[in-house]
């Protein structure tokens, strides 16, 4: 990414989940793979160039403690394809947890560690179902499609990435790595 070339914003992208849900153990493999990720990028940054403000949006911290935010929303929806409902919870489109969290005044270290553990127990929960649970459905009320399991989890690891993208733009801007 070229300096001051944006991603498309999160809200504008659309997926088509058209693969077999027999490739869940590979979506599982990447979601697994994300606080090593997270890891190799932020490990060597200062506590203040992780949390400063990168034009006027997020920080590298409030992005990486986002993401574990949303594994809340992970389990809801987890919980929600295991009791069949109908229609998956909605995401807090104003991301009022990662807003009014701590997640700048926090050790680098410590927002790394509270990632890796939240994912970790995602990925156990995950590692129990069955084959076939990964095809079960339920409506995604504001992308207006049906999605199974094993789509949810292939847009919740784009989510990652979209965040770690930034994360990577935002180091290569202030010149730390």
């Amino acid at each position: 990414m070229n300096k001051g070339q944006i991603l498309t914003p999160w809200l504008y992208r659309r997926w088509k989940f058209d693969f077999p849900a027999e490739l869940y153990p590979a979506v599982i493999e990447r979601l697994r793979g994300l606080p090593a990720r997270a890891d190799e990028i932020a490990r060597s940054l200062t506590n203040s160039q992780a949390s400063a403000p990168f034009e006027g949006g997020w920080s590298i911290k409030r992005h990486l403690g986002h993401i574990a935010d949303l594994e809340a929303l992970i389990t809801q929806r987890l919980d929600a394809y295991e009791q069949g409902v109908p229609v998956l919870p909605p995401a807090d489109m104003q991301n009022e947890e990662t807003v009014n969290a701590d997640h700048d005044d926090l050790p680098i270290a410590d927002v790394l560690a509270r990632l890796r553990q939240r994912r970790e127990s995602t990925i156990a929960k995950l590692e129990t179902y069955p084959r076939d649970f990964f095809a079960r459905s339920a409506w995604h009320e504001r992308l207006g499609i049906q999605k199974r399991v094993v789509d949810t989890w292939v847009f919740f690891a784009d989510h990652d990435d979209h965040h770690l993208a930034l994360v990577q733009m935002i180091v290569r801007e202030i010149g730390a790595n």
